[in-house]
């Protein structure tokens, strides 16, 4: 489980507000991203089809957050390396997490993809719809996992807890509303509960029928 360490909240967000969109571009031939899920000192980059969400239809690559020279690893260098494990055969593995195959990633033997075009377009999308704002969002998103059609966990970090929230939720109702109420409802102590199957977080909040 992440702890909530500034430094490792602030990268963890970083790169899963970078990683957004290849949940609908593929990242490689018909491999999309279904989840990034915060680990100590590491993401969990998970893997799938389009609509994949059961375990056994998933793959977990775990990438540490700092390179061999204990630099703080980018996210574009990230999806570079996460290319080039999704064009090649998954490598046998016997460890899992929440029932999803885990590969540990060793980077310093790992040479990253190429950017595509589509990285590009991105990439000058993003610097003009992005502006820079000195104040991040509090709860930050540090990670998430699409685990049905219409339902997604989401790792979130408020500043008053200890640990990272993940917040159960449901992606069609009144998403707009349940956004506006997220940062008050993961704070109400009375709704947490523990998942002993994800390592991810401290406390589970069950939001899919708030």
């Amino acid at each position: 489980m992440s702890g909530a360490d500034g430094e490792t909240v602030e990268q963890q967000a970083y790169i899963t507000r970078f990683l957004l969109d290849y949940t609908a571009v593929p990242l490689t031939g018909t491999v999309f991203l279904r989840g990034v899920l915060p680990a100590p000192d590491a993401v969990r980059i998970v893997t799938g089809a389009a609509d994949a969400a059961a375990a056994r239809e998933l793959t977990a690559y775990e990438i540490p957050l700092s390179d061999e020279d204990g630099e703080p690893v980018t996210a574009p260098l990230l999806l570079g390396w996460t290319r080039t494990l999704t064009s090649a055969a998954h490598p046998r593995t016997d460890a899992s997490v929440m029932d999803i195959p885990l590969i540990t990633v060793n980077t310093a033997i790992l040479e990253p993809a190429a950017p595509t075009d589509t990285d590009r377009t991105l990439r000058v999308l993003r610097t003009l719809a992005w502006p820079f704002v000195e104040t991040p969002p509090d709860p930050a998103l540090c990670g998430f996992l699409l685990t049905g059609r219409d339902r997604m966990r989401l790792y979130l970090a408020p500043e008053q807890t200890d640990g990272l929230i993940a917040a159960d939720v449901q992606l069609t109702g009144a998403p707009t509303a349940l956004l506006a109420a997220l940062p008050s409802l993961i704070g109400e102590k009375e709704r947490w509960v523990a998942d002993p199957l994800d390592p991810h977080c401290a406390h589970v909040v069950d939001l899919t029928r708030w």
